[in-house]
């Protein structure tokens, strides 16, 4: 058994057994792969995938359980080269991080600016994406960290840590009719216009939930990913603005007024994660504590300890969660 065996099975069951995308992802032929994974199956006396004539169709319940203990020993065989890696350099390596627009756009310039300054020889990569897909960036292994807002992975084989705080607030044009509102009530939004995120971004689940308990259907006319494309349409008279408080950006934003509602919005909270059994760097501790100075390296290797999502939960429940400020705080 050779683990290039192993890494063929994994790519074909993540491109929906497709085996010529595999072989692109991965680089190689298809013919190879498919002579890999024949040997695989005869070393092991067992099919592992359903077939279809040439085609695969679905993969064998014991095919299933394999492509389980493949992940954990690819996943072994990172960390033993991170350690590697680690002793030759503690300074020098990777970090990637998988993040929607919000958090790369408002929140982590700072930080990763610190962190460079700090770690000037590692080598940062963000990726961006929706939450389902940086999720999936981190089930694949092919991320460090994911940092979001919206669920992500409900799964006891990641560990989500709440970072923090922030709230979302509306935003109209100088001069609009409500720009001298000091807290416009729920009710009277509902009845204008609204422009605001996409659902599943940024904060939208819990935004949609205080609309319902006020017993208000909004009339959302325009969503989009981010927020500079809704203040792009805010300014242009298609809506009211409704934005997470973070994206408000001083001498960029100053044409526009950022209101309070009443009742408030709820707060939402931003949350790291990063798998269960992951090689942790020191400077990947670090990077947790430049977003999140309350997430100390003892608080971290705490949560690592914990047995399931609850149990993180209960770490920090008293735990004071800082406010994400706007860019200009």
């Amino acid at each position: 058994m050779k683990l290039q065996q192993l890494r063929y099975l994994q790519a074909i069951a993540r491109y929906n057994l497709n085996i010529s995308e595999a072989a692109d992802r991965l680089m190689t032929s298809q013919p190879g792969i498919s002579k890999q994974i024949r040997l695989l199956e005869e070393e092991l006396g067992v099919p592992l995938f359903q077939r279809n004539g040439k085609h695969l169709s679905g993969m064998t319940p014991v095919g299933r359980r394999i492509l389980a203990y493949s992940d954990t020993i690819l996943r072994e065989v990172e960390n033993i080269r991170s350690a590697a890696e680690e002793a030759r350099d503690e300074q020098a390596g990777d970090l990637r991080i998988a993040t929607t627009h919000a958090q790369a756009r408002y929140i982590l310039p700072p930080i990763v600016d610190a962190f460079k300054h700090r770690f000037p020889k590692v080598r940062v990569q963000i990726h961006q994406g929706t939450p389902r897909q940086i999720a999936e960036m981190l089930s694949h292994d092919e991320v460090d960290f994911i940092i979001g807002t919206e669920p992500l992975i409900p799964s006891g084989q990641v560990i989500m840590l709440p970072a923090y705080r922030w709230s979302h607030c509306v935003v109209v044009p100088a001069g609009h009719e409500l720009a001298s509102e000091k807290a416009i009530p729920l009710e009277r939004l509902a009845d204008y216009p609204i422009v605001t995120y996409l659902d599943g971004f940024s904060g939208r689940t819990k935004m949609d939930a205080d609309f319902r308990r006020a017993g208000l259907t909004p009339d959302i006319v325009l969503t989009a990913a981010d927020a500079d494309v809704i203040k792009t349409y805010v300014r242009h008279g298609m809506g009211v603005g409704i934005i997470a408080r973070i994206a408000l950006e001083a001498g960029n934003d100053d044409d526009l007024v950022p209101l309070e509602t009443q009742p408030a919005f709820s707060e939402n909270i931003t949350r790291i994660g990063f798998r269960r059994g992951a090689w942790m760097r020191s400077y990947m501790f670090d990077f947790i504590t430049l977003l999140a100075p309350h997430l100390t390296h003892e608080q971290v290797a705490s949560a690592v300890q914990a047995l399931d999502p609850e149990g993180v939960e209960r770490l920090f429940a008293n735990t004071d969660l800082p406010t994400g400020q706007p860019a200009w705080s």
